[in-house]
């Protein structure tokens, strides 16, 4: 059986985050070893210290907790391979389903066109290379993110973009993105061209698709649309997720306004939250019942 390793408590590094705690119960009463990983010492830089409560020789583990910057994952990996807890999923693949240029080409039939530019935290690029970055997206209206989060809570100001052409608005936008994420920057900004999901001014339903092995094992509501989970073919989205070759991964999916299902987003399953009302045992369990090879 594999381990499991989640976050500990900021405030009791003996004791699991309580965002966590539910399924660090579900992973005990199915009798998989259990450590706990300190996350804020783990983002501050120091993978040693963050590990410290992790049982030595545990074994391969899966990971639940924090979204960890690709990185300090990297660093995480080494420590508890030092450790003898091996992740079961490497740093390599990690950032290949959590960062969008890992995952891109591998679901370009089925995601709005993309381009990105690495770009450190706080640096705005040039209008002419926005430009240049926007150019192969043709006309029409796009959205800025980074390699893996938007800032669609400011829509209007740091997200979407009305017209890719016209580059003031383009390098304003771009701009207050960078500024609205701050140190929190992940790995360079992106340009997607846009595409409308739901009808009108509504909001389309999401939807989150955990897959395990290139099987879709858990079905839910995205957490942004809680209550909604719209109906969806996933033929063509699995065939994607098989290629990518991650074992845990999740997928965001919305339908377009002409009803053809598209993927919003790819994530790595240790780090998305589960879909509103649904308890970990699934998870945790199905989780627990892989080979960790």
């Amino acid at each position: 059986m594999p381990s499991m390793l989640f976050c500990a408590d900021p405030l009791d590094p003996r004791r699991p985050d309580p965002y966590f705690a539910a399924e660090t119960t579900a992973a005990r009463e199915l009798g998989a070893p259990v450590g706990l990983i300190d996350h804020d010492l783990l983002v501050a830089g120091d993978a040693a210290a963050a590990v410290r409560n992790v049982p030595r020789d545990i074994g391969p583990a899966w990971y639940r907790g924090w979204m960890i910057p690709s990185a300090a994952y990297s660093a995480l990996a080494d420590a508890l391979a030092a450790r003898g807890t091996p992740l079961i999923v490497d740093a390599t693949t990690y950032r290949k389903a959590h960062e969008l240029p890992g995952w891109y080409e591998t679901f370009a039939v089925v995601t709005p066109a993309s381009r990105w530019l690495p770009s450190p935290p706080g640096q705005v690029p040039d209008a002419a290379t926005l430009a240049n970055l926007a150019a192969p997206l043709g006309g029409g209206a796009g959205i800025v993110k980074d390699y893996v989060k938007s800032a669609k809570h400011a829509w209007a100001t740091a997200c979407y973009i009305p017209n890719l052409a016209d580059t003031v608005r383009l390098h304003q936008v771009v701009a207050a993105f960078i500024a609205e994420q701050g140190d929190y920057l992940a790995g360079g900004i992106v340009l997607r061209a846009f595409e409308s999901f739901g009808v009108g001014a509504r909001r389309a339903a999401e939807a989150r698709v955990w897959w395990l092995d290139g099987v879709p094992l858990l079905v839910g509501a995205h957490p942004d649309t809680p209550g909604e989970c719209p109906e969806l073919q996933l033929d063509r989205v699995g065939t994607c997720v098989a290629q990518l070759g991650a074992r845990f991964v999740t997928t965001d999916l919305a339908l377009r306004e002409d009803g053809v299902c598209r993927v919003v987003e790819v994530g790595d399953g240790q780090v998305s939250d589960l879909p509103a009302g649904i308890g970990p045992e699934s998870i945790v369990e199905a989780l627990l019942e892989t080979r960790p090879d």
